[in-house]
């Protein structure tokens, strides 16, 4: 598992029962490029060292936080069988608590699903539908993570946000070319604005200036369809919010109907 799992799926697009509900919100007026900030140039193939410095630095500020709230509009584009492009749009909102327990809330006009984990079990509930499937968990955000995706296939949004400072490497070595497009004022905040590519994918992120590198904005392109799918979200951040055990449980009404996971099997594996 190397790359953004597929990364057309890393922040806004949950992989559950065989759905894919996105995060969507269009580009707000508030958004400024200042003339100063030209795109730069890059040699093709070159990863500029500062600003992988600058993914590490963010995930390791992410992985110190206790707790965070975030709440996450995005836009992404799925593609007809004639090629053309619809735009789909979503909120998703996070409950994250270190070192075990999350909530993943998305809702939309067409579907919703949550994820929740409290430190021993994940479930996944379709509130619409009334169904949900709840597993035994490993005692670690991280651990889940990894499990939920090689045993049902879920790649939960955000993740990879917080991969980027991980002492293997995995996710550095994917990148074919990365450097400093420029800055933008984001709703107000300043932010570094990242152009990044891998073999599939082209991605940016603005990350907050300052001792709070927070990522603002992040921009996917999945160069594998020839109609170019774009996923944009935007994300508003509350650091280290308080939480009670309460905000991590999952209680199932007396109607709703328990359902099993079915078991992922990767092709090629």
């Amino acid at each position: 598992m190397t790359s953004l799992r597929p990364r057309i799926y890393i922040l806004g697009i949950i992989l559950c029962i065989g759905t894919a509900p996105l995060n969507a919100a269009p580009p707000k007026s508030g958004t400024t490029m200042p003339k100063s900030a030209a795109p730069k140039i890059v040699t093709k193939g070159i990863v500029d060292p500062d600003s992988v410095a600058a993914l590490k630095r963010m995930s390791a500020y992410l992985t110190s936080l206790n707790t965070a709230a975030i709440t996450s509009e995005g836009s992404l584009d799925v593609v007809t069988d004639d090629g053309q492009r619809i735009q789909l749009d979503g909120v998703t909102k996070y409950k994250l608590r270190k070192p075990n327990g999350f909530v993943i809330d998305y809702v939309s006009d067409a579907k919703s699903r949550q994820f929740i984990y409290d430190g021993k079990q994940f479930t996944v509930y379709a509130p619409k539908l009334d169904f949900y499937a709840t597993v035994p968990a490993p005692p670690t955000n991280r651990e889940v993570l990894d499990t939920i995706y090689k045993r049902f296939g879920i790649a939960l949004p955000l993740e990879d946000l917080f991969r980027w400072n991980d002492p293997n490497g995995v996710r550095v070595d994917s990148l074919k070319s990365g450097y400093l497009a420029g800055t933008a004022t984001l709703d107000g905040v300043e932010t570094d604005h990242y152009a990044f590519r891998e073999a599939e994918v082209d991605w940016e992120i603005w990350i907050d200036k300052g001792d709070r590198p927070l990522p603002r904005k992040v921009v996917i392109v999945d160069r594998t369809d020839p109609a170019n799918p774009t996923f944009i979200a935007r994300l508003n951040w509350t650091v280290n919010p308080a939480f009670t055990d309460s905000d991590f449980a999952f209680t199932p009404d007396k109607d709703a109907k328990r359902i099993e996971l079915a078991v992922y099997e990767e092709s090629g594996e």
